[in-house]
């Protein structure tokens, strides 16, 4: 199914996405970025800050985002955000079929040039396939080394979510599994809870009161700001929203790792891309690549997939066949 193209205000070519049902997404050639995606009813799925930087071009804080940190040799971050921060082009060879049917689908392609080359510790190619259906998004990233030496990267989507409170969110899939806890020097812990929500009983059955004591001071005295990496995670998640009636299953491929991540009222009033209350309407769920880096070989590719499906709220982790809620992926 053919999509539009339309410049957004700032000049730059936005890639509009439909299908038969209803539904509805965005996708900006800046950042490749994924700024909007809206159920069949016209209510937006993805998170958008209220306060957007004034500054342009810049990359919005919401959508889904895709992250490509390239590391040297030292193991140094050296590419964080370089793949956010450009425009990326229309992939004219796509690896993957056109979507045909009850589909609509685009593929775009980043290859540093230029001054981009002098901070890249190796030349790559990065493809991102995006493809809407009915009640589903899915994305299919993949990274080319096309040098003559290895190289190293860590990857991630970040998912912004739209969600009613995050009081009434629950989050099924991690229970008993290790996490990095980014607020106290990515000190290793297991998951004690039957679900993760963050409500005022948060700390209460997360940690001991030493813990918390530190986790509150590393946070700038945030209350329950959370930043945590979950390893090792399954292919699916849920994330409840009660408040709105509705879940999302995040099923993935390739992306070991999740992260959460929300930053409270405290720190959000210190970024300045946050809205004072953003906080409460969003939940990071980053599907990722963190504790162990992807080593590319020269030529080598490397593929990854990430499908996020709106399904009712009466769905739980476990306890329906995934085969009747979600689509098997390309």
């Amino acid at each position: 199914m053919p999509f539009d193209v339309v410049d957004d205000p700032n000049g730059f070519p936005r890639v509009l996405l439909s299908e038969p049902g209803g539904s509805s997404a965005e996708v900006l050639l800046y950042g490749g970025q994924v700024i909007s995606w809206k159920n069949e009813r016209g209510e937006e799925l993805l998170f958008r800050s209220t306060k957007p930087l004034a500054k342009s071009p810049n990359a919005i804080r919401g959508g889904i985002s895709v992250v490509l940190s390239q590391l040297c040799t030292t193991g140094q971050v050296v590419q964080h955000g370089l793949v956010r921060q450009n425009l990326w082009s229309f992939d004219r060879s796509p690896l993957h079929l056109s979507s045909s049917g009850s589909q609509s689908s685009t593929d775009l392609i980043f290859q540093p040039i230029g001054k981009d080359l002098k901070s890249c510790t190796c030349r790559f190619e990065l493809r991102l396939h995006v493809s809407l259906g009915p009640g589903r998004l899915t994305l299919i990233p993949s990274v080319k080394n096309t040098d003559n030496k290895s190289f190293s990267f860590t990857f991630g989507l970040h998912n912004y979510l739209s969600v009613s409170d995050i009081s009434e969110v629950r989050i099924e899939g991690l229970e008993t599994l290790d996490y990095l806890d980014c607020l106290l020097q990515r000190e290793r812990f297991t998951e004690q809870a039957d679900a993760i929500t963050f409500d005022g009983e948060f700390w209460k059955f997360e940690f001991r009161l030493l813990v918390y004591l530190r986790a509150v001071e590393a946070a700038s005295n945030a209350c329950i700001w959370v930043h945590r990496v979950y390893l090792s995670t399954p292919p699916k998640i849920a994330i409840i929203d009660h408040g709105k009636k509705r879940t999302f299953v995040l099923r993935k491929e390739g992306l070991p790792d999740t992260v959460l991540w929300n930053p409270w009222d405290k720190v959000s009033k210190a970024v300045p891309d946050f809205g004072m209350k953003d906080y409460k309407i969003m939940m990071l769920v980053d599907s990722t690549a963190f504790e162990k880096p992807i080593v590319l070989k020269p030529h080598q590719e490397w593929k990854c997939c990430q499908e996020i499906v709106n399904v009712s709220s009466s769905y739980c982790s476990g306890q329906l066949d995934p085969q009747k809620v979600l689509y098997e992926l390309s």
